[in-house]
């Protein structure tokens, strides 16, 4: 779900890059496609005859500087992840860090302002700021790249690289953990220790997910929360509630990105949602019981973190379940064996089919994307080590380590060959500690790898975020990439319309959730209702109707 940003730093964006960008930059007039990239300005795939020899990564020194466009975390520098700091030391590659401290928005303006972009921008594949720098002329289209240097196009596919081209048929985004499978990694982990101690009860409707939170309590007070739903104020673990109310619920609808509900072939208000009244009436009544995180709605990721590390979380719920709760698993079980935790099936209302509830989902084209403005002193090289990063040997490299510890060269389909040396715990280690710099991973080619080799090992000496993928959240995942990429232009009406009502729902969310009574949940939202409507709500909800149409007719469904 996208973090608020303040309408004023909104506006001194767009007049900043429309004014003081555009009239500084050395960039030139959009072009139209050409003859060879075809009608709707895409590459060809590359082949032998046509392939054009590209600038070899690690031959000579590579500088750029890299931000990460997101409230919850900064790139820390080459040294603080395992993969970076082989590069550096290997490659000749330094990334040169530009945090912002949790003040993304307003460290974009002061950019944009000082006239000084960074290189490389990382996050959300819908951020309007992406769509501005794009009408300002300041990205760089990669169209020319894509056969100099193959790895995108030949693990992504053109349908997936075609679906992210900007309105001139260019393609500027550079996707992360574009797939053709599951990727989904939301889900619910519970504590082993807790849970034992608490006599292994059944957990698998939210009837008995409220006994057992109700039992923690009871237990362990105020030493151990309940039930953790991270940044709530994101979403996370409260609308991974509302898909257990409702088979073919989708998390989705509880995100700024998409904010409606499919009705047949129609987006409707998730305000008026039956299901989503229902679901933050219970909420609400693990809030009011204190079965539920406090600070739940202003806690950072590093609160989250903390709480899990420290062995005080009986129930965790996220988008992203298999991150931080494989981080405390691997910290807390090298202590003890006994503790850490482990993912379980999602819950689901009584009498609804468990198999039909999916808490969360995939994008083909995963979830973020990295672009290259043209403050870059040589775009192509930054595109080559993007290229090389997210192919086979930067994907190894990431997962697995260097070459020549738990894996030596390639088989013949390309996969890494693992060595007697391989170190399951090192490894898990390894994957923890690079997640955060994984910016344009390749889930196509790194998770058939992982399923393939945790087949091959007793259940004991799996890498439990491997397992639990494969097991429980990518099985429960669908493909949601027909409701993705439906935002309207960030500087148009309804561009203005959807942020406003996305506000709007992060503070409904907060509220609801924290209503004393369930009357008070229905009044909050029949008053959210009239508000959307009065800003425009219907007219946005038609606008991405449409859209979504479009999408469909695209994927062929």
């Amino acid at each position: 779900m996208k973090k608020r940003k303040s309408l004023l730093l909104i506006v001194s964006a767009v007049l900043l890059l429309t004014t003081i960008l555009a009239g500084c930059s050395k960039s030139e007039p959009k072009a139209s496609p050409s003859a060879s990239e075809g009608a709707a300005g895409e590459s060809p795939a590359p082949s032998e005859a046509t392939a054009t020899k590209g600038w070899e990564f690690g031959s000579e020194p590579l500088e750029f500087s890299l931000f990460f466009h997101y409230a919850w975390i900064d790139y820390l520098g080459m040294d603080a992840y395992p993969a970076t700091k082989w590069l550096k030391e290997n490659k000749q590659l330094n990334i040169v860090p530009i945090q912002a401290k949790g003040a993304n928005t307003e460290a974009m303006t002061t950019m944009i302002a000082g006239k000084d972009l960074p290189d490389v921008i990382w996050g959300d594949r819908m951020e309007p700021d992406f769509d501005r720098l794009y009408e300002a002329g300041q990205l760089v289209a990669f169209d020319e790249y894509l056969e100099k240097y193959p790895n995108l196009l030949k693990w992504a596919g053109k349908e997936k690289l075609d679906l992210l081209r900007a309105p001139d048929g260019k393609l500027y985004k550079f996707p992360n953990w574009y797939t053709d499978g599951s990727t989904n990694t939301a889900g619910y982990a519970i504590n082993k220790k807790i849970h034992k101690e608490l006599g292994e009860p059944k957990l698998e409707t939210i009837e008995e997910l409220y006994d057992y939170l109700v039992k923690v309590r009871e237990k362990y007070g105020n030493e151990v929360i309940p039930y953790e739903p991270g940044r709530a104020v994101d979403g996370q673990g409260v609308a991974l509630l509302y898909t257990a109310f409702k088979e073919g619920a989708i998390y989705d609808s509880i995100g700024t990105q998409l904010l409606g509900v499919p009705v047949g072939d129609k987006l409707t208000s998730v305000f008026t949602d039956p299901t989503f009244r229902e679901s933050q009436k219970f909420v609400s009544k693990l809030y009011t019981e204190r079965l539920m995180a406090q600070d739940a709605f202003s806690q950072t990721q590093d609160n989250v973190r903390e709480k899990l590390l420290t062995n005080r979380v009986a129930v965790y719920a996220s988008s992203n379940v298999t991150d931080l709760a494989n981080q405390a698993n691997i910290a807390l079980s090298e202590k003890n064996p006994d503790e850490g935790y482990f993912v379980t099936w999602p819950f689901h209302k009584a009498g609804l089919d468990k198999n039909k509830i999916s808490p969360g989902g995939n994008d083909k084209l995963g979830w973020n994307v990295a672009v290259i403005t043209k403050a870059a002193k040589d775009p192509e090289k930054v595109f080559a080590f993007l290229d090389w990063y997210t192919g086979p040997e930067g994907m190894n490299l990431q997962f697995f380590g260097p070459e020549g510890g738990n894996w030596d060269g390639v088989d013949a389909d390309g996969n890494p060959i693992f060595t007697a040396a391989y170190d399951a715990e090192a490894v898990a280690k390894i994957q923890a500690d690079n997640g955060n710099i994984q910016i344009v991973g390749n889930a196509a080619y790194i998770d058939p790898i992982k399923v393939k080799y945790e087949e091959t090992l007793p259940p004991e000496k799996q890498n439990w975020q491997a397992k639990y993928q494969r097991e429980i959240t990518w099985p429960t995942g669908t493909d949601l990439t027909e409701y993705k990429n439906l935002t309207p232009s960030a500087d148009d009406e309804l561009g203005d319309i959807s942020q406003q009502v996305g506000d709007m729902l992060e503070e409904v969310l907060a509220a609801t959730s924290q209503a004393k009574t369930p009357e008070d949940v229905d009044k909050i939202l029949d008053k959210a209702e009239a508000d959307a409507q009065a800003l425009g709500y219907n007219k946005l909800l038609e606008w991405r109707t449409v859209e979504w149409q479009k999408k469909k007719a695209l994927l062929g469904k």
